[in-house]
């Protein structure tokens, strides 16, 4: 049994952060802000952690305050100096300024649509009654002054005339939903608090259900969530009424749980899931009052959901006893798995499967590339729909009813094109081109597959302007994620074709821990596999290396929140192999992830330092915060978080900044760009996101020895 325990705290808060003044200096060139550090050590399993800056977790002290204060002056004093910061912004900014409009989707009477006219910080919603004009329905760059309030989702009610919007608050997860007459948008009634990781589904027009946690006690930051609840809000009553209707006793918890309510309103369909993979689920008749809750599965072995209903026939999408994911049909008297029969079966790739016109519509995943085939409700493939070209498909969805679907196509060069399918006849036409002033015909994207350290072939794909010379000196960024079962697949981005312009190669490797394969590919990077990833990615940051595309003194790694723990680990563990490193809102403490807000969930994938002897000495061997080295030089490195990120909170990137800038040895700057007002990454103001990728983009070149733009 783990006998975790605190052994001694004294001093954590005992002093107060010194002045630039009183910095000590790890060359000649920058001088870091003292981060003092405190006495708190950690048992596990008899072995004993120190944990010099624990004290960082309080992320609404004020010591921590102007912790944050010090470093981001340093950090943008820094940036000041790059001599062609404000070009990259200005190109940044020039390219994304175009027009970006959404597919559209009925609701009532209307036909909505997303749009933004180039540098807006936020998309608005239109609406339309037939031909008539556009006019603005939501506009969500008026909820708050500087554009840190983001729309968060949008639902309707079956007959389209209410609205139910949540609403982020400086980056958080933590939601406001907000109720509106569509005719009048006239808000209704008092809005909903204190929602997170929810949907909203409609059942009639009468109300929807939501999820939430109760309000933790402590930082609403960094406090642990851990029981999930599903509730129902009618309207007209307040909130504190709604009822529970999943997750209020000990038997249902769970850490996430989510509602949906099926098409013809005639089910409640209930996923509970303790971890980031694996649900139970459940069924609720909603035609009959005071109907039971019916158990589906009770096991949490495989991801399964509803996709569609038939009358009382369930089509449920499934990887139990099928890693790549397949179709099964079962009535909903009788649901359990014994009593499935497949309807779509599985394959050698991994399915994304959607339903719309009546129709269901398959994607699969060939080496990370799309293919789309369309099947009737008997089971019969209908036909191949054919892509414009080797790239990504988003899913054909949309009402039962509906004759004409939409979707898009991109890939990393190519700027995503909407195109709508008429369900009956596979006729395919553009609908929006994109109006990205970016010239895809002069780049090339290449897929490659090597060789990992175990041998396993890994597939990447690799983007770079025409005719580049591979003479080891281009510079590249090289982009990982490799967990929680998602599938990096080619999608074009501004600041990505704003990078290949400057003549930077752009690669992303398929690493193990992803979906790319299936969910074999997806466990042989967790727990006690998560090493794989790292092989992997050095592999790729090998492959680069040795075909000449680039050399060590020009690579930079990056990845974001998972792939921020992927770039501490591999910086950490081959230090050598890149010049600059990116990790950003990364997981980095992995000793003590789970304790904060709903990290618990993420254990499917990492395990805990308190499961097990053998777990705790494998996270510590590879913990970024616990293996930054006194007298390494390490590669020049820019830790990104937000302030008020509260999925991944930022004292994993304080404590690692705080390790490297103790321990550097080398010349190489260690730096960390904290942004204010700022969560995880999703709703991030369109201003904000091109001045960090300018400091991004500008502090890789700059550490590569560019004294000006490589073109």
């Amino acid at each position: 049994m783990n006998k975790f325990s605190i052994l001694l705290l004294s001093g954590v808060l005992a002093s107060t952060l010194a002045a630039c003044s009183n910095s000590r200096s790890d060359n000649d060139t920058i001088t870091y802000p003292v981060t003092h550090q405190g006495e708190i050590v950690d048992t596990y399993f008899d072995h004993k952690v120190a944990d010099p800056y624990r004290w960082l977790e309080d992320d609404r002290s004020e010591e921590t305050a102007a912790w944050v204060k010090s470093q981001n002056t340093l950090t943008f004093n820094y940036l000041e100096q790059i001599p062609y910061r404000e070009q990259l912004k200005e190109r940044l900014s020039t390219l994304w300024n175009y027009e970006k409009v959404g597919a559209p989707f009925k609701e009532g009477k209307y036909t909505y649509f997303y749009k933004n006219d180039g540098l807006q910080n936020q998309y608005v919603v239109y609406r339309q009654k037939g031909e008539g004009a556009a006019e603005v329905f939501l506009d969500p760059n008026t909820f708050s002054e500087d554009g840190t309030t983001s729309l968060a989702s949008l639902s309707f009610s079956k007959n389209g005339s209410i609205a139910a919007y949540a609403i982020s608050e400086g980056g958080s997860d933590w939601r406001k939903i907000i109720i509106i007459d569509v005719e009048t948008k006239k808000v209704l009634e008092a809005p909903l608090i204190d929602v997170k990781f929810s949907g909203i589904s409609w059942f009639g027009n009468n109300g929807f259900y939501y999820s939430s946690y109760d309000k933790p006690k402590g930082s609403e930051l960094s406090a642990k969530t851990d029981q999930h609840k599903l509730y129902y809000h009618e309207l007209g009553t307040a909130q504190k009424e709604d009822k529970v209707i999943f997750g209020a006793t000990p038997e249902q918890k769970h850490r996430y749980v989510g509602g949906q309510v099926t098409e013809d309103d005639r089910y409640l369909l209930i996923s509970g899931a303790i971890s980031t993979s694996g649900n139970r689920l459940f069924i609720k008749d909603l035609t009959k009052k005071d109907a039971p809750l019916v158990t589906v599965l009770e096991h949490t072995d495989s991801d399964t959901y509803v996709i569609e209903n038939e009358g009382s026939k369930l089509f449920l999408v499934t990887n139990l006893n099928a890693p790549n994911k397949k179709i099964v049909t079962v009535d909903a008297a009788n649901p359990t798995s014994e009593n499935w029969v497949d309807f779509i079966a599985e394959t050698d790739n991994v399915l994304t499967a959607s339903t719309g016109g009546g129709y269901f519509f398959t994607e699969y995943m060939v080496d990370a590339i799309s293919k789309v085939y369309q099947y009737d409700y008997q089971g019969k493939m209908v036909r191949e729909i054919a892509l414009p070209g080797v790239g990504s498909a988003s899913s054909l969805s949309g009402k039962k009813d509906e004759t004409t679907l939409y979707y898009s196509f991109t890939n990393y060069k190519t700027p995503s094109t909407i195109f709508s399918f008429d369900v009956k006849n596979a006729k395919t036409e553009v609908y929006r081109k994109s109006g990205a002033k970016f010239d895809s015909d002069a780049y090339v994207s290449e897929q490659v597959f090597y060789s990992s350290k175990d041998g396993t072939k890994v597939p990447m794909i690799i983007t770079y302007k025409k005719g580049i010379e591979r003479n080891g000196k281009n510079p590249t960024i090289l982009y990982g994620y490799g967990g929680f079962n998602l599938s990096l697949t080619p999608r074009f981005s501004v600041t990505r074709a704003v990078w290949l312009e400057q003549g930077g190669i752009y690669a992303v490797a398929n690493l193990r821990g992803g979906g790319e394969y299936g969910k074999k590919w997806h466990k042989a990077g967790t727990q006690l596999h998560k090493q794989n990833v790292f092989d992997d990615f050095i592999g790729a940051g090998e492959f680069l290396i040795n075909k000449n595309y680039t050399s060590s003194d020009y690579l930079a790694v990056n990845g974001g929140s998972n792939g921020g723990l992927l770039v501490g680990a591999v910086m950490t563990q081959r230090p050598d192999l890149m010049k600059v490193a990116l990790p950003a809102v990364g997981v980095l403490d992995m000793l003590r992830y789970h304790t904060f807000t709903a990290g618990a969930g993420w254990a499917y994938d990492y395990g805990t330092a308190e499961q097990s002897e053998e777990m705790f000495n494998y996270l510590q061997g590879y913990s970024p915060v616990h293996n930054v080295k006194t007298g390494v030089k390490y590669p020049a490195t820019l830790v990104t978080t937000g302030d008020h990120d509260d999925r991944v909170v930022p004292a994993h990137s304080f404590k690692f900044a705080a390790e490297l800038q103790a321990k550097q040895a080398g010349s190489a700057p260690t730096m960390i760009r904290i942004e204010t007002n700022a969560g995880h990454g999703a709703g991030t103001p369109v201003s904000k996101t091109i001045e960090q990728y300018a400091d991004i983009y500008g502090f890789t070149l700059f550490n590569m020895g560019f004294t000006q733009l490589p073109n």
